[in-house]
């Protein structure tokens, strides 16, 4: 007697395997969510204990993971590291692509750029910290990276545009280079943020009031547009509102302003 019609559909649907593509596809998303789960945690643990006291051991129990999953997914702590420095170049590179720039107004352009630097190292201090871990190691780990360069030339090419604009438009001199103009504006916001808790000793002044830090971008705007301003004079200009003292400062210890004022 012939098997029912229904019995040989059930019998195929049991025998028939399942999609592979949809088990590599569930096993890659569980692998990059471990591999991105050691990275979070590996910037957080790096950032507070440097590189030589951010042990494998500490980040995948960060992790909730396991030793043996950093040597697979990154071969050994320096690769976790070098991946941790790439990983935050690459999140600044992203935010400053998307900024919204229009070339054609070089000067606003530029601005946008130098409040973005400052704002970014300020809202990401875990971005100084590790610059500082791998600096105290000469940089030793960073190079090895083959990333690194792509993310500083995005960086260096976007100011370089804003620079062309103003050239062709008679805003800005024809003789800064960009990378210049980068570095600029990289030191004034990373030694600001790097040193502001020693500068708040230092110069007696509350260097993270907001009042204070509004300040120092303000002249930072200013000090970099003068740098490439066109029409700017050779001779020392008139102190601006920006050079004299502000409110903030003036609520200040009488110490504390000339020691502001010595140039310290």
């Amino acid at each position: 007697m012939a098997e029912p019609k229904s019995a040989v559909r059930k019998s195929a649907l049991k025998a028939a395997p399942k999609p592979a593509t949809r088990r590599t596809g569930v096993r890659e998303a569980a692998a990059q969510a471990t591999r991105d789960s050691i990275l979070r945690s590996a910037t957080r643990v790096f950032a507070k204990y440097g590189y030589d006291g951010g042990s494998v051991e500490k980040i995948s129990k960060a992790a909730k993971s396991y030793d043996r999953m950093i040597y697979y997914y990154f071969g050994s702590k320096e690769g976790l590291f070098i991946a941790v420095l790439e990983g935050i170049y690459r999140r600044m590179d992203d935010a400053e692509a998307a900024l919204d720039l229009d070339a054609s107004r070089p000067v606003e352009a530029l601005t946008a750029v130098i409040r973005f630097v400052l704002g970014y190292y300020r809202r990401n201090p875990e971005f100084v910290t590790l610059l500082n871990t791998e600096n105290l190691h000469k940089g030793r780990h960073i190079a090895k990276s083959l990333r690194a360069r792509e993310y500083s030339s995005q960086a260096i090419s976007i100011i370089r545009d804003i620079l062309a604009a103003g050239v062709s438009q008679g805003l800005f001199r024809d003789d800064v280079a960009p990378r210049d103009l980068y570095l600029l504006i990289a030191s004034t916001g990373y030694f600001y943020t790097s040193n502001r808790h020693t500068l708040t000793a230092f110069l007696g002044e509350p260097m993270e009031k907001p009042e204070a830090v509004a300040h120092w971008e303000d002249f930072v705007i200013e000090t970099v547009l003068r740098t490439v301003d066109a029409g700017a004079s050779d001779e020392s200009p008139e102190p601006t509102p920006h050079v004299k003292a502000t409110k903030w400062q003036k609520s200040q210890a009488p110490q504390s302003q000339a020691r502001s004022s010595s140039g310290t």
